[in-house]
């Protein structure tokens, strides 16, 4: 666990403008309770930190849609997430918000602390402005046509019809979603922090100090830096957030992914007087759990910030996630394709370490993952169910059957190298599942402590305590017992003795390693078992000698249910059912939204093909070209060198996701200068719908491969 006195945990905070789904869930909020757990196990001193963040844009306009006030909306969604959490057993020490007096007070004083330093930017630029509103626009509040899809109903920074990036300049006949007035752009004057003077501070400390970060985290972080840092505004138009603390700032408040990440130290305060401890020494360890969207604030922005103000620690890791699918699909929010907490609590009462164990096993940790309604009947059916549920199971109906309802003795003078195994088996899970735990490998851990339950109903199947209770059986009513005598009667209770209470043993250390990834059924396994909560203590973890002989257990009850298919086949036609349509699809003509193909070029002859020299690449470095919204440069390997390609995909694809991509290089295409790079050839893509799409084989082949 590292030379750490201490331990400092952060869930990324929530925006409270909608509940929270299963892809929130596996993102950031069940790896960093699992770990928590693991943490307390250990009798560490930790603090699991986390809160809804209720300022920003998204906020404004979900209240706008709805006709009430900001306030309004973060104090229904705070509610709504807080209780959600709850119920998936989410083990927050603090569940803060940043509309909290407490978070105003700590924000602004980091800022007024920054600005007195002399570390913030003062710059005048025009922005977009409603003449009739008389307020700044952020991009989200500029509504236009999608000059790729005709959608009419596009935003400003995105058409969430085909997905395209977008900038309010790219609109067509543009208005504001305040009042349809045309914008204007209008000074405005903003303070802004100078990331590229941290940049050498970031290089050393993040990519020299922490190559053992995830490879996503640190790839990602790694094109940033190398693409060079900018200044980046800190405050925003608003009259909804935390007022910027100075003089002449009226209706002007911080950035939101400013004051965000304050919120953690906020909560700290809020949640205790020695706040100062988990944030300002040295020996604490640091780790923020978030998903892959947040990566740069994390790793780049809020270190950056908390250097500049000085006297706090910095992140030790930053374990993100990927993003979950849903049956195949993006979640979107907007159309209502999730699976929703709430919503899975009241489907399915008491199941939360269902949902829980499915999002763990099938975790996003390195790439995007799926979630589907037929795997989580499979995982729990023939994981939970006919696994870890029948081992326990078994163990306890037998005990109750065999040895009267009490752990039995061990036999010593009996035992074989199958018992010794087994037990041995105690103690190599809990240093593989503790392993596992410390490196954020969550699906390794949880798959480590399955193998543990499988072993024991192997154990079982193989000691057949009740072949040995039938020959018993026989021996006593005279019936043929094999090569068994009535002489046989003690060494064959023995036998059953020493299976079972193996098996009850095995069955508290289940207890201990499921606690930190199935929270409600490790507690029923203590119920079970009559033993308290002091057992699931990590130090006890590959014990023998959890439970005591001649200990009464209770009746057995099942730990998990079978889940049928009529109920697998109403939860997606749920799903299909609340799939909300955008209204431009909805009511766009057939000629949008079915874009016809494109109509077929001049046919050519072979000998004009056979000119074109084109080969597979892969893509080794990207980075987005300065002052170009829409270019990326990008370093293609082609076998026999690395060529230069600037690209016009920007807007389509984030640079960290697509390095190690094999691409088709037009590569005898006569080089051309583009912002001053000289690009050595040409990418193809497919478009689909406004939709970029590279053309790539569908296995990976050498780079340098002929396309023909």
């Amino acid at each position: 666990m590292g030379n750490f006195n201490r331990y400092l945990i952060t869930a990324a905070l929530p925006y409270a403008n909608g509940p929270v789904h299963i892809g929130h869930l596996a993102g950031c909020y069940l790896p960093a309770d699992i770990y928590v757990r693991y943490l307390r196990a250990k009798k560490a001193d930790v603090k699991f930190i986390c809160g809804s963040d209720e300022h920003g844009v998204p906020i404004t306009i979900k209240a706008m849609k709805e006709n009430v006030t900001p306030q309004d909306v973060v104090d229904r969604y705070h509610k709504i997430i807080g209780d959600s959490f709850a119920a998936m057993g989410i083990s927050f020490d603090i569940f803060a918000r940043t509309s909290a007096p407490i978070h105003h007070t700590t924000a602004s004083d980091f800022f007024l602390k920054m600005y007195n330093d002399g570390l913030f930017e003062e710059k005048e630029s025009e922005q977009y402005f409603d003449p009739e509103k008389e307020v700044f626009l952020a991009d989200r509040y500029i509504v236009g046509t999608c000059p790729k899809c005709g959608n009419d109903k596009a935003y400003g920074d995105q058409c969430e019809r085909c997905g395209t990036s977008l900038s309010p300049d790219e609109l067509i006949n543009p208005h504001s979603a305040l009042s349809n007035a045309v914008p204007v752009k209008k000074k405005t004057k903003h303070w802004y922090m100078p990331l590229q003077n941290y940049e050498p501070w970031l290089k050393e400390w993040l990519l020299e100090g922490h190559k053992e970060w995830k490879n996503n985290v640190y790839g990602q972080c790694k094109s940033w830096l190398d693409a060079g840092l900018q200044s980046r505004a800190m405050t925003r138009d608003s009259n909804w957030g935390i007022k910027v603390p100075l003089p002449d700032a009226e209706d002007k408040v911080l950035y939101v992914w400013f004051d965000a990440p304050i919120g953690y130290i906020s909560a700290t305060k809020e949640l205790t007087p020695n706040w100062a401890d988990y944030w300002c020494k040295e020996d604490t360890k640091l780790v923020h759990f978030i998903g892959k969207d947040n990566i740069v604030f994390h790793c780049v922005i809020f270190p950056a910030m908390l250097k500049a103000h000085g006297g706090f620690v910095l992140p030790d890791n930053v374990p993100a996630n990927e993003f979950l699918n849903i049956e195949g699909e993006k979640v979107s929010t907007s159309r209502n394709w999730a699976v929703w907490i709430h919503d899975y609590i009241k489907d399915f009462p008491d199941q939360q370490d269902v949902l829980r164990y499915v999002l763990c096993a099938t975790a996003p940790e390195t790439k995007d993952n799926d979630f589907t309604w037929k795997d989580f009947q499979n995982r729990n059916n023939n994981e939970l169910v006919a696994n870890l549920g029948n081992f326990v199971n078994r163990t306890m109906v037998l005990t109750h059957k065999l040895c009267g309802g009490k752990v039995p003795r061990f036999h010593e003078e009996l035992a074989d190298d199958t018992d010794r195994e087994m037990v041995a088996a105690f103690q190599s899970t809990k240093e593989s599942v503790e392993a596992s735990l410390e490196a954020y490998r969550f699906r390794e851990a949880l798959a480590a402590v399955m193998e543990f339950s499988t072993k024991g109903n192997t154990y079982m199947q193989k000691k057949e305590p009740w072949i040995l209770a039938k020959a018993m059986e026989n021996i006593k009513t005279g019936k043929p017992a094999g090569n068994y005598t009535e002489a046989d009667l003690p060494v064959l209770q023995a036998r059953i003795d020493n299976c079972l209470h193996i098996c009850l043993q095995l069955m508290a250390n289940l207890a201990i390693f499921t606690h930190p990834f199935l929270p409600f059924t490790s507690r029923k396994i203590c119920h079970l078992l009559k033993v308290v909560d002091r057992m699931l203590e990590w130090e006890n973890a590959g014990s023998a000698k959890l439970v005591n002989v001649g200990y009464s257990l209770r009746e057995p009850e099942l730990l998990f249910q079978k889940v049928e298919d009529d109920k697998i086949a109403a939860q997606v036609e749920k799903l299909h059912a609340g799939l909300v349509k955008p209204a431009a699809e909805a009511t766009a003509a057939p000629a949008v939204a079915e874009k016809p193909a494109a109509p077929a070029k001049p046919e050519i002859q072979y000998d004009d093909f056979a000119k074109l020299d084109l080969r597979v690449g892969t893509i080794i470095q990207a980075e987005k070209v300065e002052k170009a919204d829409k270019l990326l440069k990008l370093l293609v390997d082609i076998g026999t060198e690395q060529r230069t390609v600037v690209s016009g995909i920007a807007m389509h694809f984030n640079p960290a996701d697509i390095i190690g991509k094999q691409v088709t290089l037009v590569a005898n295409l006569a080089p051309r200068k583009m912002r001053g790079i000289e690009s050595q050839g040409m990418i193809l893509m497919a478009e689909d719908n406004g939709k970029l799409v590279f053309v790539n084989p569908a296995e990976a082949v050498a780079p340098g491969s002929g396309v023909s």
